[in-house]
């Protein structure tokens, strides 16, 4: 499969800033669809960029102040939504970057969402339930003005859960003073979750790549599957292939990786990472090889479920991998995609391949608003249809312009955005 990628010469992107490498694909989309400059302008420029002291008393007594942020990039087409972080490394670059992501990533699957995101700078490890509830509380009573369902919804992210999620929608619904479920998705379901809600990123993940799969010609019961990344998307998106009869052959998480060429019973691997402090270090189901090894492993599917800027411009020329799924935001670098395009390897772009998880957040939010809740089976036909639809969508729009599968989504993202701020008119 041949694929044209054409250089976005204003941005000179590196491996190591996601907001560049996200506008360096931005520009080369909205060069594309040939898209007006003032548009341009009003597309690239987060809407509301917010910066929140947060200040709790530790269980120590001692008081510490932490930093907060919400970046909500769009919201044209309807609610920003996008998840909420909590890790030591959280910067604002990186939550615009993530917030960009999210608008694009909900008009690849037509969504009536715009794009958010959030974080707080803190380390979850080193504090206390109680602690963690305090932070929680005290960051959604800063943001009560951003938030609502019909204005922006978070989600969890990295470091955060149902549980964070079930204490922002406490927080929010006590100043309302009533219950507001839909104010946050990826509760608890006995506080208004949804069914499915856990298994949708790595269940969607298999569903658009099996979509791949079919259109390069690959059966699952000869298709080798190397995952990194062990925990919520890894993992069910392990199982999920499995289960069609693909051969997982490679998994890891942040404690090693491991090889094996039969491939993993994923039953075994998952139960023997829940009885080990969730970590697959010592797994004896595999030989042990380095993160950097699993990505240049002899597969049929990469599928990068960990970090972003995994694959760069310095190990792309040694991915050997036909397809490459992005379960994690951002894991291939703006520089690496021209040297994959090259190789002719698939990469079915992250705002793609890992929205089932945004998908099954917009059906809780639909069954919250109306108070009536599906079952799993719903949940599951519907996001296969809706996945299935903007896989097609995409490959229509990468084929019509002769590019990648992601300059084509960035192209049908950025177009739908666009027709619906024409649409809409500017405000001023």
């Amino acid at each position: 499969m041949e694929y044209k990628y054409v250089e976005a010469a204003p941005i000179q992107s590196t491996d190591q800033d996601p907001f560049e490498s996200m506008m360096a694909r931005f520009e080369v989309a909205a060069m594309l669809i040939d898209l007006d400059p003032g548009l341009y302008k009003y597309l690239k420029t987060p809407q509301k960029q917010i910066i929140v002291a947060i200040p709790i008393q530790m269980d120590d007594g001692e008081i510490e102040v932490f930093e907060g942020y919400r970046v909500i990039h769009n919201d044209v087409r309807g609610p920003s939504k996008g998840g909420i972080r909590y890790s030591p490394h959280v910067n604002l670059p990186e939550v615009k970057a993530l917030a960009a992501w999210m608008t694009w990533k909900c008009a690849v699957v037509n969504l009536p969402f715009g794009g958010a995101k959030g974080g707080v700078k803190c380390d979850p490890k080193k504090l206390t339930k109680v602690e963690l509830e305090k932070i929680t509380r005290r960051y959604t009573a800063n943001l009560l003005e951003v938030f609502g369902p019909e204005r922006d919804v978070p989600a969890p992210d990295m470091n955060t859960n149902e549980q964070v999620m079930g204490w922002i929608m406490d927080t929010y619904s006590m100043h309302a003073r009533h219950t507001v479920t839909a104010v946050v998705t990826g509760k608890p379901r006995l506080l208004g979750g949804s069914h499915g809600r856990v298994e949708a990123t790595g269940k969607g993940l298999m569903f658009v790549t099996n979509s791949m799969m079919k259109k390069m010609g690959l059966d699952p019961q000869d298709t080798r599957i190397a995952i990194q990344g062990f925990g919520n998307v890894g993992s069910v998106a392990a199982k999920e292939f499995e289960a069609i009869g693909c051969k997982v052959i490679g998994i890891s998480d942040v404690s090693g990786a491991y090889y094996n060429a039969k491939g993993f019973n994923t039953s075994q691997a998952l139960a023997y990472r829940d009885t080990h402090d969730g970590a697959l270090e010592g797994f004896a189901g595999g030989d042990k090889i380095t993160n950097e090894e699993l990505l240049e492993l002899d597969c049929d599917v990469l599928a990068p479920c960990a970090m972003e800027d995994q694959i760069t411009s310095h190990n792309a020329g040694r991915i050997k991998a036909k397809i490459i799924a992005e379960g994690a935001n951002g894991p291939t670098t703006a520089k690496a995609d021209p040297i994959l395009a090259e190789r002719g390897i698939a990469v079915i772009p992250d705002i793609l391949c890992n929205a089932g998880g945004v998908t099954v957040s917009y059906f809780e939010w639909v069954q919250d608003r109306m108070g009536y809740f599906w079952t799993k089976e719903d949940v599951f036909e519907k996001l296969e249809r809706m996945l299935t639809e903007a896989f097609r969508d995409v490959t229509a729009t990468a084929e019509k312009y002769d590019v990648t599968m992601r300059i084509g989504a960035y192209a049908l993202a950025i177009d739908r955005v666009a027709q619906t701020l024409k649409l809409r008119g500017i405000y001023g």
